[in-house]
C-alpha cells in the first residue's frame, strides 16, 4: 500500500523505522533541513525530485503544505509481471482514444490506491506525454504500462487474477459484487467501449447505473464509481466528517 509521509520530522521517522521510501519530492527553494533530508534519502536509494510550491500544495494532505513529501510503499517502476503478481486492484484501459481521458483515468487509478494501470492505446510519444501531464504525472507514484490488452489478460490469468469488466452490457451494479479481491478491472474506450475480444475473456461484467438522456458516462467517471465502491467495501477511512455530522 502506498502512503504519504509529509514534512521533515515525519519523513525522518519513516526512514528511522526502515519504511521503504521510494520517492522524495522537495520544494525547490527549501532550506537546509530539507536539503539534508534529500541527501539522506538519496543515499538510501530513494529518487529525489524537486517540485514547485504549487505541486506540493496540491498533493499535501496537511495544512499548511509540507516542503517535502515522501512516497512509501511498492516500487513505482515495478515490471508488469510484478504488478500483476502482487496484491491490490489493477486496471486495464482497452482502446482509449483521447490522451486527456487516459490521463484522468491514470490519476483516478492512483488516487484510489490501485497497484498499477495498463493502457492499450494507439498513442505516439507526444500523446503519451500529454496523457501523463493530464494525470499530474502520477506515473511517479505507481506503475503505468503501455501494453496490448490481450497480453495483459494473459499475464493476469497467469497471476491468478480474475478480469472484471465495466461496460453498459453488465448485469450487476458495482455494489452487488465483492470487489475486494485481486481483480484486473477492464474499462473501454470512449466510442466503442471494451473491444469484443477482450470483453469475451472477462469473468464478470459490471454496469454503473445511468438515468439520463446521454447513454454513457465518460470513462473515468464510470471508473471512479467502481474504484470508490471498492474502497467502501474495503472500509477505507473517509477522514474528517462534515460539520453537520459531528456530535
Amino acid at each position: 500500500m502506498r502512503r504519504q509521509r509529509a514534512g521533515v520530522e515525519e519523513i525522518e521517522r519513516a526512514l528511522g523505522a526502515g519504511e521503504p521510501l521510494r520517492l522524495l519530492l522537495v520544494r525547490r527553494d527549501a532550506g537546509a533541513a530539507v536539503r539534508a533530508l534529500a541527501e539522506r534519502a538519496r543515499a538510501l536509494g530513494a529518487v529525489v525530485r524537486a517540485a514547485t510550491a504549487n505541486d506540493l500544495r496540491r498533493m499535501s494532505r496537511c495544512d499548511p503544505p509540507a516542503d517535502a513529501l515522501a512516497l512509501v510503499g511498492p516500487d513505482p517502476s515495478a515490471a508488469p509481471d510484478a504488478v500483476l503478481a502482487g496484491d491490490g486492484a489493477v486496471w486495464l484501459l482497452a482502446g482509449v482514444a483521447y490522451p486527456g481521458n487516459a490521463g484522468y483515468a491514470i490519476r483516478t487509478a492512483e488516487v484510489s490506491g490501485a497497484a498499477g494501470i495498463f493502457l492499450d492505446a494507439a498513442f505516439d510519444g507526444a500523446a503519451r506525454r500529454q496523457a501523463l501531464r493530464a494525470a499530474m504525472h502520477a506515473e511517479r507514484f505507481f506503475p503505468v504500462h503501455w501494453m496490448p490488452g490481450a497480453t495483459v489478460l494473459d499475464a493476469a490469468r497467469a497471476a491468478g487474477r480474475c478480469a472484471v469488466a465495466v461496460e453498459d452490457v453488465g448485469t450487476h451494479a458495482p455494489w452487488e459484487v465483492d470487489l475486494r479481491g485481486r481483480a484486473l478491472f477492464v474499462i473501454g474506450g470512449e466510442e466503442r467501449g471494451i473491444p469484443p475480444a477482450v470483453l469475451a475473456r472477462c469473468d464478470r461484467v459490471l454496469r454503473v447505473p445511468m438515468a439520463g438522456f446521454v447513454p454513457s458516462y465518460n470513462l473515468q467517471a464510470a471508473m471512479a464509481a467502481v474504484a470508490a465502491e471498492r474502497l467502501r467495501q474495503l472500509g477505507a477511512p473517509l477522514g474528517e466528517r462534515l460539520a453537520d455530522d459531528r456530535d
